[in-house]
């Protein structure tokens, strides 16, 4: 029997069965496995992935391409960046010398204490989501959890350590999700809490050198240590679940990625912690009822050494058959194979696909950190417009969407940097979107010279930006019906541009051409066809965000 199969076997039985990397079962007898406590709703759909791989992606995301993402917890309460509750016990890092001059050694001042500090006072959700809406976002979605473990919604089993019991006190999730369903916009949650396991491992160590040398992080304390504090009675392990030895390595930074999929010496999580990711993700889908569920997990959450995340995808998928008549929901997950892609839709981070996926898929990526950085907004360092049109073009081309994050501050507010890059989305958008909504990938996505320098996938993704730049000789396709849509991907210069794939007795399009229109302002253009190509004239006057420019063509 081959890895796949006997994990896909062995995962059915004892959902919280744990494997090494050489598939050796660790010896847990079965008084040490719990049962979860939510069940599943019965349907067309069980917990394997052959059940799983009979998934159809739905017509609304299909149609949607574009969503917006509030990436928003307590790690942007400091205003320091991406993975700041990991980070700041990493002695040395950026974050950590910031947190001692900020906040005070964290021996002292932990991560729990940076969530008693985020008030949310400035948060508008409704504000947001209709400002999104009115940019040309299809569908939007927001943090459920990261990896620092807090729900930001009144959970059922992290029921102490959520946003309505600490920080803001307030259900950040039944906020938005009340804001997208006034907006007429499906709902999606980005849940990213089962790693806490490993990811919060950096609280557990201390200080090698300088006076506090020795003196443990408070990643180890209990509930017995908080007498006379601010969270006494709280247990500190509920949110950190640090109770466990450190896995190999640990004390590498850099091997939490190569431990993201559960081997190579992680600690294996014990059957609680499984089970109270499992029954947590159950309670929020059952509760606010989210249209997707994006995960930030290699497969599904858990997999292989649990089968969890299968089980939270058949019930959901259940549930949207069982209340809409037809399945409507979406999950995604990252690092696929080509059956798993079948089960779940591809998530390719910070980058994309260099050709047409035979399946539909998501690009997610963010205009600066996925946490708020206030040295980026100093900086003036955000990822324009141009880039984010660009981007979109190009994975709308290959049968993808893209989720954009905006990073949110600490207290719910953007800052008028991020909104003048939203704004400025929204004009090309609502010039433009008919060759974005809608649409699906053509017999090829496109021609040009960027392409060919294009960089390859890197785990997730991370390939964005490392290729050469559109030119007006960059040319991304997309069909609606009969109607082709080529968008050239810069203004031209010289007034004309020659698009090579669609010459005479062109084996991608052997039909006639009658009309070449601009997009942007519905003017018909002069062109000619020729054996080298379709030569199209433009005006001499360019439309506002000239950028990236569809051509209607029938």
């Amino acid at each position: 029997m081959n890895r796949r199969k006997l994990l896909q076997s062995l995962a059915i039985g004892l959902p919280t069965l744990l494997f090494s990397d050489k598939l050796s079962a660790l010896s847990l007898r079965d008084d040490h496995v719990r049962d979860f406590v939510e069940k599943i709703l019965a349907g067309p759909f069980s917990p394997t992935w052959e059940s799983l791989s009979k998934y159809q992606t739905p017509d609304w995301f299909r149609d949607a391409k574009f969503g917006m993402w509030a990436h928003w917890g307590p790690q942007c309460q400091p205003e320091a960046g991406d993975w700041y509750a990991r980070e700041m016990y990493m002695e040395g890092n950026r974050k950590y010398k910031f947190h001692l001059e900020k906040y005070g050694h964290p021996s002292k001042f932990g991560f729990k204490d940076v969530i008693n500090t985020w008030k949310a006072e400035k948060w508008d959700p409704e504000a947001l989501v209709s400002l999104y809406k009115s940019v040309g976002a299809r569908y939007f979605m927001a943090l459920a959890n990261h990896h620092d473990n807090l729900d930001l919604y009144d959970s059922k089993y992290q029921k102490n350590w959520n946003s309505i019991k600490q920080g803001p006190k307030k259900d950040i999730i039944s906020g938005w999700a009340a804001a997208a369903k006034k907006n007429d916009l499906p709902f999606a949650v980005s849940v990213h809490a089962a790693h806490a396991w490993s990811w919060f491992e950096t609280a557990q160590r201390a200080d090698k050198t300088g006076p506090l040398a020795g003196v443990p992080y408070d990643g180890k304390l209990t509930k017995k240590d908080g007498k006379g504090k601010w969270w006494e009675g709280l247990d500190p392990q509920e949110l950190y679940a640090q109770n466990h030895a450190p896995s190999k390595n640990s004390d590498d930074n850099g091997m939490i990625h190569k431990q993201w999929n559960w081997g190579n010496g992680v600690t294996p999580p014990t059957p609680a912690y499984i089970n109270n990711f499992f029954n947590r993700t159950i309670d929020l889908i059952d509760k606010y009822n989210p249209d997707m569920i994006y995960f930030d997990d290699s497969q599904f959450p858990m997999w292989p050494i649990s089968d969890a995340g299968l089980r939270i995808a058949a019930h959901m998928y259940n549930k949207s058959v069982k209340e809409k008549g037809k399945l409507n929901a979406v999950i995604t997950g990252k690092i696929l194979d080509a059956e798993q892609k079948k089960a779940l839709v591809w998530d390719i981070e910070r980058g994309q696909s260099n050709d047409i996926e035979p399946l539909p898929w998501q690009s997610c990526t963010c205009i600066g950190d996925w946490h708020y950085n206030r040295d980026i907004y100093n900086r003036k360092a955000y990822k324009s417009s141009k880039t984010i049109i660009h981007t979109l073009v190009d994975v709308v081309s290959k049968n993808g969407n893209l989720m954009l994050s905006i990073p949110v501050r600490g207290d719910g507010s953007i800052d008028e940097l991020e909104r003048k890059v939203v704004e400025d989305i929204g004009i090309w958008m609502k010039a433009n979107g008919d060759s974005i909504y809608g649409t699906r990938p053509w017999k090829i996505f496109g021609e040009g010279p960027a392409q060919k320098q294009a960089a390859a996938l890197s785990a997730q993704g991370f390939n964005e930006g490392k290729g050469k730049p559109f030119t007006q000789e960059d040319i991304r396709f997309a069909i609606k019906g009969k109607t082709l849509f080529a968008t050239v991907m810069a203004w031209p210069e010289n007034g004309s541009v020659l698009i090579t794939s669609l010459q005479k007795e062109s084996v991608h399009y052997p039909e006639k051409i009658s009309s070449v229109q601009l997009v942007a302002t519905g003017k018909e253009l002069k062109f000619e066809r020729t054996a080298d190509g379709l030569k199209v004239y433009f005006p001499d006057e360019a439309p506002a965000a000239s950028y990236a420019n569809p051509l209607r063509i029938v």
